[in-house]
């Protein structure tokens, strides 16, 4: 069965960074394209950031040049290096299969990141 488990988060100023790690494990990690979701208080969980199995990454238009997703395919890990943070940014995050292509794993606890004003 596979395993996911995000770390990293935090509370953070605004300006401020952070990097999460999501390590998989029990899977064939890197045929998958994996993808940061992040879910805002009140609201739908939403794709953020997504890393394909050949390394090229699209983002969501509002962390666009923010942030940065990367994967280490001998470490089973997938990161999201998130700079100049916003409190719009506040959520929970959670890593898993980029849905439009895979079938989901079941969902981590996610890590909480909080960026105050």
């Amino acid at each position: 069965q596979v395993q996911l488990v995000e770390s990293g988060g935090g509370l953070v100023q605004a300006g401020g960074s952070l990097r999460l790690s999501c390590a998989v494990s029990g899977s064939t990690f890197s045929v998958y394209n994996m993808a940061w979701y992040r879910q805002a208080p009140g609201k739908q969980r939403e794709l953020i950031a997504c890393i394909f199995s050949d390394d090229t990454t699209k983002y969501k238009d509002s962390v666009k040049g923010r942030f940065t997703i990367s994967r280490d395919n001998s470490k089973n890990t997938v990161y999201l290096q998130m700079n100049a943070l916003k409190p719009k940014d506040t959520g929970v995050y959670y890593c898993n299969v980029d849905m439009s292509s895979f079938r989901p794993h079941d969902w981590g606890r996610g890590t909480q990141v909080t960026v105050s004003s």
